[in-house]
């Protein structure tokens, strides 16, 4: 009597599943979009905290966990189909080769909007271009992609201070779905 009631039960488990397979396609490309992958080497996470509405483009400030923040530009119609408001979980991605490292900001004034303090964490020297990664202050990293020279002029090495620095232009943001 148990097995015939499983047995019921997955028989209309099948036929719904035949039901909607029709539609399964669809549930499989957004299964795919959920579980994509990007070559952007930082992906920070974080909530949107302002939203500075323009006439063409957003300002949007993400503040990451760490208390950080970072401000991405981005048309306003993308603002809009990401639904971009207050409160809003999102992620941005920063290419590696768009993060410039500098040291003894304090006194620096430059236009790039990001700037995240942290630590040298890993240096991976290759043939022309070095891979820095820092440890920003309050948790998470950042990598940027640097020439030789300027590793070895800023004389960056683990346990440095230095300051990740990019646009926000440089900035693409996401959202969860």
């Amino acid at each position: 009597e148990r097995f015939a009631q499983v047995e019921a039960i997955h028989h209309r488990f099948v036929q719904l599943l035949s039901d909607e397979a029709i539609n399964l396609g669809d549930d499989l490309n957004l299964l795919r979009t959920l579980n994509m992958k990007t070559s952007a080497r930082n992906q920070l996470l974080g909530t949107v905290t302002a939203i500075r509405a323009g006439a063409v483009n957003d300002e949007v400030e993400l503040t990451l966990p760490s208390g950080g923040k970072l401000v991405a530009i981005v048309t306003r119609e993308s603002s809009e189909s990401l639904g971009l408001c207050i409160d809003t979980a999102a992620f941005a991605l920063v290419m590696s080769s768009s993060v410039i490292i500098a040291t003894d900001t304090d006194d620096m004034r430059l236009s790039a909007r990001n700037q995240l303090k942290g630590t040298v964490a890993v240096v991976t020297p290759g043939a022309v271009n070095a891979e820095v990664v820092l440890d920003l202050d309050g948790g998470g990293s950042i990598a940027a992609t640097i020439t030789l020279d300027s590793l070895k002029s800023l004389g960056l090495a683990e346990g440095k201070r230095a300051t990740a620095i990019f646009k926000a232009s440089s900035v693409i943001l996401g959202v969860f779905v």
